[in-house]
């Protein structure tokens, strides 16, 4: 199993995982993924997920693009079966069989939240239980 396939599958699981359609679970995936093709981000899935302000080579908690990455908790997944299907919808996305529905988003957000720097950004979608943004170029 590749590195990237991991790393997008465990986005997907805990960003998603309990959203209730494939694309919604898929969507976070396809932010992962617009970055990498951003050259304002790593070029990379799993230098994009674990993307992270850091201290002594460690992420700082609280500090990383994706909150789970940086919570203190375990990034093991403890649901087997939904990390397998986080798996397939990895690789679903990763051979284009499921389409970007965020329209080229490089941001999201759950909807219950408002982060500060969602009025910088261009919205394109609310998927799910999450709202979905692009990073324009100046």
């Amino acid at each position: 199993m590749s590195a990237a396939l991991i790393c997008l599958a465990l986005n997907i699981y805990f960003e998603a995982r309990g959203e209730p359609t494939v694309f919604a679970m898929a969507a976070p995936a396809h932010v992962v993924l617009n970055r990498v093709k951003d050259n304002r981000y790593p070029n990379d899935i799993c230098a994009v997920v674990k993307q992270s302000k850091t201290y002594h080579g460690f992420p700082v908690k609280h500090k990383c693009q994706f909150s789970w990455y940086c919570d203190g908790l375990s990034d093991q997944p403890l649901n087997k079966p939904a990390f397998e299907f986080s798996m397939l919808i990895a690789r679903l996305v990763l051979t284009g069989r499921i389409e970007d529905v965020t329209s080229g988003a490089t941001h999201y957000h759950a909807d219950y939240v408002q982060p500060d720097w969602k009025i910088y950004k261009t919205f394109t979608a609310k998927i799910g239980s999450h709202l979905f943004y692009r990073w324009e170029r100046s």
